[in-house]
Order: structure tokens, then C-alpha cells, then sequence
């Protein structure tokens, strides 16, 4: 059963967030929570949070289970852009450059890790094509 956990509105370019989210995306919570909490990057604090609001939803969700004995996984984590506020610094000659603050709203999903079954081989059933060259 997965939780999921979102962060609406952060004011931090989306590009720089998919930097963090990329990086966490597939480890376990624990791993992920470990390498967010040390991590030098600014977003990395509230992206920290977010990862614990969906853990703290997963148990919610599942009742006399702890999250430490069930293996969580980031199963995915997106980031969108959000909302952009238009500001206008001042340019040479009279004139007025935009800038462009940037927001993002951020997704993650937790969900137990699930063995995959083993992959059967692919087997060729059609005709084998001949090496030889075909003469006309």
C-alpha cells in the first residue's frame, strides 16, 4: 500500500529540485532520508520534510506497522513547475529586465518493496534467416 506525500509552492526553480529528487528517487527511506538531512544543497530541507510527512502517511495508513520493519522504497517523486511571480530589475539606459521567480510542487510516493518475479528468456519462434546471399 503506498502514501503519498505533496509540497505545493515551494519557491525554488524546479530545475534545481529535480536535481535532489533524481538523486533519491528508488533508494530505500532510509538511505534517502540519511543522504537528504546531509546533503549541502538548500532544497534538500524541505524536501527532507516531505519525504517524512509520506512516511508518517504511510503508517497512518497501515495501522500497528512501523516503517523501519517494512522496507520502504521512493517509488517516485516528480516535481512540476509551479507558479511564476514576473519582478523588474532595473537595466541600463532607461530600461527594465523581467525576472522570473520561480516555484515548484513536489510528489512522493513511498511504497513497500515488492520482490519481481524472475524474467523468462525470450525465445525466437520464427524462421532462422539464411547467411547465404540470394542470386537472381
Amino acid at each position: 500500500m503506498e502514501a503519498v506525500a505533496k509540497l505545493r509552492n515551494h519557491p525554488t526553480s524546479p530545475r534545481k529540485m529535480r536535481l535532489l529528487a533524481d538523486e533519491i528517487r528508488g533508494l530505500q527511506v532510509e538511505k534517502a532520508l540519511a543522504l537528504l538531512e546531509h546533503h549541502p544543497q538548500h532544497s534538500s530541507t524541505p524536501l527532507h520534510k516531505l519525504l517524512w510527512s509520506a512516511v508518517k502517511n504511510w503508517e497512518a495508513k497501515n495501522e500497528g506497522k512501523s516503517a523501519a520493519d517494512a522496507s520502504l522504497v521512493v517509488k517516485t517523486v516528480f516535481v512540476d513547475g509551479g507558479r511564476t511571480l514576473k519582478r523588474m530589475r532595473p537595466a541600463p539606459q532607461g530600461r527594465g529586465y523581467r525576472v522570473r521567480k520561480r516555484s515548484n510542487h513536489v510528489t512522493i510516493i513511498v511504497d513497500t518493496k515488492v520482490a519481481e518475479p524472475a524474467k523468462a528468456k525470450k525465445v525466437y519462434k520464427g524462421k532462422p534467416k539464411s547467411t547465404e546471399a540470394k542470386t537472381n
